[in-house]
């Protein structure tokens, strides 16, 4: 009697210890690449309406105060997988990383998830810690995409990235084991450059006018010499690759890539049946029309695929316990300071969007003003998972912000540092603190410094860094960035040399490594 008693004592244990593992919340993780968040209309776009993705914002939370720490692509899913800054997780820039580290995936999957990476990925290495796993090599293809595993690469004969990507992330919901939870990252390319959308999505846009920003002729004055350096501006650094420009009949191989990286000074476009030749502020004017509209046509995509993907948990039961969060990988800029792309500390490319759906404890329509970074996802999926979150993790879990409850010691400040210099874009490298109100900026290569008192100058436009009266925030914000700086462990590990790239290439270089 005692042994049975025993076993059913056992027994009764096993089956509560699983039923806890069974009610956990399963974690959709949908992260899209370049995404700026005021091209969400939840944010408040005036460019384009995403009803798929704001759906999350009136079922569930959105968060206004998400930023990344280093505003490029791959250090920024590095630092999501880890949990830790780029000076420690080991990738500063475009190069590999190290597949034996710990990841949160990692630390899921033995914490009893069933786990699967789809999409992009751009770290070089194969991903690790995931049960099931189909990635693009390097950047990808918009149309006809290779997507390999561990084993196998296959390529999709006339399909389209998104569509593809968001297929398999369902495939993978169909065919998981029901008795776990599962992870899912599901990584869009889109709307990533060179912006090339479907033909369903182009002939959406095709003749839209899109309003241009306040601060698309910014004229830089006040700022330092690396906003005037820089080579990411929509008006004389856009090749005609990015304009979609037809190139001469038989052009091929290098000749072709050479006259696509020309970045044109005029164009010639038809007009109502009439040549017309565009110069000066004209072709800057339709260079950011052509800019946008190619942008939110892939955006477009990646919203009805959302929807796609929110439906079938709604057909399958699993919405309820199933946290769906929607996010890009950094910000980016559309024409805001006559720039595309990211990499500066200003708001456009620093802010990320974050929108997160879950039932069970979130209140719909709910807005969360907290300071975010994006090595708090880490910690989140593992506090939401119940799996014990490592010391060495920087983040913190925003689990409590998700219910409302932001912690009375939450951080009223962040460190951001950005190395890729000169990089693609002769963007140089900076470091800064930002808080609720102000913003510090230092070009550390250029000893030049950035003060913006975001309160009264939310668009930056107005450097206060040695002006009369601003000595006393300055000193404040000096010594905050330099407490922040320590207490990241930031030591100028790399300040001063990065590896080399390792995240690009074809299949067979990536695969294995």
């Amino acid at each position: 009697m005692r042994i049975l008693a025993s076993l059913v004592a056992v027994t009764a244990v096993v089956l509560t210890t699983a039923a806890a593992t069974d009610s956990r919340p399963n974690i959709i993780f949908i992260m899209s690449d370049d995404h700026a968040a005021h091209a969400i209309s939840a944010y408040g776009s005036r460019v384009n309406q995403t009803p798929n993705i704001d759906r999350l914002a009136r079922e569930g939370m959105l968060m206004r105060n998400v930023f990344v720490t280093n505003s490029i692509c791959t250090p920024s899913r590095a630092a999501i997988l880890t949990g830790q800054y780029s000076h420690l997780n080991g990738v500063p820039v475009f190069n590999r990383f190290d597949s034996s580290r710990m990841t949160v995936a990692k630390l899921l999957q033995q914490g009893g998830y069933y786990t699967g990476m789809i999409g992009k990925w751009h770290l070089g290495s194969d991903p690790g810690g995931f049960d099931r796993w189909e990635i693009l090599p390097g950047q990808g293809a918009y149309f006809n995409p290779i997507l390999y595993t561990a084993t196998a690469e296959k390529t999709y004969t006339d399909r389209y990235v998104t569509d593809v990507i968001t297929d398999l992330a369902i495939d993978f919901l169909k065919t998981r084991p029901r008795e776990k939870p599962f992870f899912l990252m599901l990584h869009n390319k889109a709307p990533h450059r060179p912006w090339e959308p479907d033909a369903v999505h182009r002939a959406q846009f095709a003749n839209r006018w899109i309003p241009e920003p306040e601060t698309l002729w910014d004229p830089y004055t006040t700022r330092t010499d690396a906003l005037h350096e820089n080579l990411q501006r929509v008006v004389a650094d856009m090749t005609r690759r990015d304009l979609k420009l037809a190139p001469p009949v038989g052009l091929a191989g290098a000749e072709l890539t050479a006259w696509l990286g020309v970045k044109p000074d005029s164009v010639t476009i038809d007009r109502n049946g009439t040549q017309v030749t565009l110069t000066g502020e004209a072709l800057g004017r339709w260079k950011y029309q052509r800019y946008m509209q190619d942008y939110l046509a892939t955006i477009q995509s990646v919203d009805d695929n959302v929807g796609r993907l929110l439906k079938y948990l709604d057909d399958n039961g699993l919405s309820k316990n199933t946290v769906v969060i929607y996010t890009s990988d950094q910000g980016f800029f559309l024409g805001d300071h006559g720039l595309f792309d990211k990499r500066f500390m200003y708001e456009e490319s620093l802010r990320m969007p974050f929108l997160v759906r879950w039932p069970a404890a979130i209140k719909a329509g709910a807005t969360g003003e907290a300071m975010a970074l994006n090595i708090d996802f880490a910690s989140t999926f593992l506090d939401l998972a119940h799996v014990p979150i490592p010391a060495d993790m920087q983040g913190r879990s925003l689990a409590p912000v998700f219910r409302g409850r932001t912690p009375a010691d939450w951080r009223t400040s962040m460190y951001y540092r950005y190395y890729h210099d000169p990089g693609d874009h002769n963007t140089r490298a900076h470091y800064g603190v930002r808080t609720r109100t102000h913003k510090l900026i230092y070009f550390w290569k250029k000893d030049q410094w950035e003060l913006f008192d975001l309160v009264n100058d939310p668009h930056e436009m107005n450097n206060l860094y040695g002006t009369p009266g601003q000595e006393a925030i300055t000193a404040t914000l000096k010594a905050e960035l330099s407490r922040l700086k320590s207490a990241m462990k930031d030591d100028d590990q790399f300040a001063n040399e990065q590896p080399p790239n390792g995240v690009d290439g074809p299949v067979a270089k990536l695969r294995g490594k």
